[in-house]
């Protein structure tokens, strides 16, 4: 029984994606307590995220000249932290399947290079066997030449 290559790469990648939700975790507690990371990383993504959800939700509803207040300083925190979070999980998950198909791209190209090599071996071999046949042929046609030109004795 054949068993094919162990697909330990793609375990990796799980392994990892696995891991992408306790470091997101640790980056949103992280952005809680620093406030630097607060104010500057946090904040102001939540901020422009709750605008533009807010925006959205008023135009849907067909209030077009509504002002739209902030987030609280703690909410902002909250929600900028959630889409930190949110952002490494799928910058993860997208370095993953970039890695991924690099991989299989990889794959493909050296199947491909292996294909070109055997074409070009057979092609090779072609051309020695064609070589071959034609020696081949000369000689049998200078042997028959040689045979017909010998005088047949005659029957007495």
């Amino acid at each position: 029984m054949v068993v094919g290559a162990f697909p330990i790469a793609k375990l990796l990648y799980l392994g990892v994606r696995q891991i992408s939700k306790p470091v997101a975790n640790r980056i949103k507690a992280a952005a809680r307590r620093s406030v630097f990371f607060r104010n500057y990383i946090c904040l102001p993504p939540a901020q422009l995220y709750h605008w533009i959800e807010m925006r959205a939700k008023m135009r849907l509803m067909g209030f077009q000249g509504a002002t739209i207040r902030s987030l609280n300083e703690e909410a902002a925190a909250e929600l900028g932290a959630e889409l930190l979070g949110e952002a490494v999980i799928f910058l993860i998950g997208g370095g993953c399947m970039v890695l991924e198909y690099s991989r299989q791209a990889a794959n493909a190209r050296r199947k491909e290079e292996e294909l070109n090599q055997t074409i070009i071996s057979l092609q090779t071999q072609l051309a020695e066997l064609e070589l071959s046949t034609e020696t081949l042929n000369a000689q049998l046609r200078e042997v028959n030449r040689r045979v017909l030109s010998f005088p047949t004795p005659s029957p007495k």
